[in-house]
């Protein structure tokens, strides 16, 4: 065995997955190499695969980067390794050399033992405390927390595709393209939100406003009204376009229905914006009968948790609107426990910014007009979205209109 070697083995859907073939490129593409030791395929669409690899890099610290590298693919040492921990030396920060997580499924070898690591999001730290394994932002890292550092006793399993059954996410794969033949995809969309319901999976919509101005409010309340949506992540301005258009018919002052500009029609976004403060709530003006149709009516009166997250640009904001940060972003992930599917329509900012708090094994679909906000969101980590470039006005009551087909 050369001095910089080490084998690592890897199991699970190997080959459906891709699994092997990424490990075997992210080490070629560092210059190093490898031997195959050993492989079993799975003869039967549910038998796992095996492989066993010796990798080779120049010198240790090659060799070491390329371990890391291939560790995130969910490869593991065939020797395992306890995991190092070491105390944050003060409040919000973490020691030296943290291990920084992805959004796959993560276990982690303590005291003998694989431990699941909990509340699995990217881009955080992982303390261990009472034998269980938790993922922490560092906002929220206490002095004294035993934290992670290293890559040694981690493993990782990214997701795998399954080989039986065709739902909208073997059928497109991770891919985004206009050139896709629209009317097919909303009615595998429809089926996916469908079954996800069927087997009682909860499904959030995080959405910016170009629902209202395109048109698709109607399409989105009624898939509230149905029952088919257990949570709204927006900003101030869904809020108040939906608003807008559900007490004077307009969405930054234009009708939506002919796409004219109203008289006075510049006024009425800030005029909404005075209607909910002067009911004192989205719940109050619901209550009082001042809001009787839209989104935000549909998520008071079915009782489906909203969080609207504020940004500097905001006019108002709403009452409602939650203007800090740090508190906006712990709310969404209340809102995002134990999420089946999320779908993100016209926002890139709450669109990335809800990404970073999801598990890779929670399937994201991505409707935006804009070809770069899909990609970029698949860019910043949330490598498991479909992507879907097409017009949400004309999209998301195609999908409600799939829907009401299976009722």
């Amino acid at each position: 065995m050369s001095k910089f070697s080490q084998e690592i083995e890897v199991s699970g859907h190997l080959i459906d997955s891709s699994i092997l073939t990424k490990i075997f490129d992210k080490i070629m593409d560092l210059q190093g190499e490898f031997n195959v030791q050993e492989i079993k395929i799975g003869k039967k669409k549910k038998d796992q695969s095996y492989a066993r690899l010796l990798v080779k890099g120049k010198n240790q610290e090659h060799l070491d980067k390329i371990l890391k590298t291939i560790y995130r693919e969910g490869a593991t040492s065939k020797i395992q390794k306890e995991i190092t921990l070491k105390r944050s030396p003060k409040n919000n920060v973490m020691p030296d050399e943290f291990y920084s997580t992805t959004n796959n499924h993560t276990q982690v070898f303590h005291k003998g033992k694989w431990i699941q690591v909990e509340n699995m999001m990217m881009d955080k730290c992982v303390v261990v405390k009472d034998g269980r394994a938790f993922c922490v932002p560092v906002r929220d890292v206490k002095k004294g927390d035993q934290i992670i550092v290293g890559e040694d006793g981690i493993k990782i399993t990214p997701p795998e595709r399954p080989r039986e059954g065709v739902n909208v996410f073997e059928f497109m794969g991770s891919s985004s393209s206009s050139e896709r033949p629209t009317q097919h995809i909303a009615k595998k969309v429809a089926e996916d939100i469908f079954n996800t319901k069927k087997k009682g999976g909860r499904i959030v919509l995080v959405g910016g406003p170009a629902i209202v101005h395109t048109g698709a409010d109607d399409a989105v309340s009624e898939l509230i009204r149905s029952g088919y949506i257990d949570g709204v992540l927006a900003g101030n301005a869904l809020a108040v376009h939906d608003i807008e258009y559900a007490t004077l018919g307009t969405s930054l002052g234009m009708n939506v229905h002919d796409a004219t500009l109203a008289y006075k029609g510049h006024r009425n976004h800030m005029d909404t914006i005075n209607a909910v403060f002067k009911a004192g709530s989205i719940v109050n003006m619901v209550k009082a009968k001042k809001l009787t149709k839209g989104i935000m009516y549909e998520c008071v009166k079915n009782n489906v948790p909203f969080v609207l997250a504020g940004s500097i640009r905001d006019d108002g904001p709403l009452p409602d609107v939650i203007t800090d940060v740090a508190q906006a972003q712990r709310e969404y992930k209340k809102v995002l426990k134990d999420a089946s599917m999320v779908i993100m329509v016209s926002t890139m900012l709450h669109s990335i910014a809800t990404g970073n708090m999801l598990p890779a094994n929670v399937k994201v679909i991505v409707v935006d007009i804009n070809q770069p906000t899909v990609t970029k969101l698949m860019d910043r980590g949330t490598w498991q979205a479909l992507g879907i470039v097409s017009d949400v006005g004309a999209f998301l009551p195609m999908v409600v209109q799939q829907i009401r087909k299976k009722k």
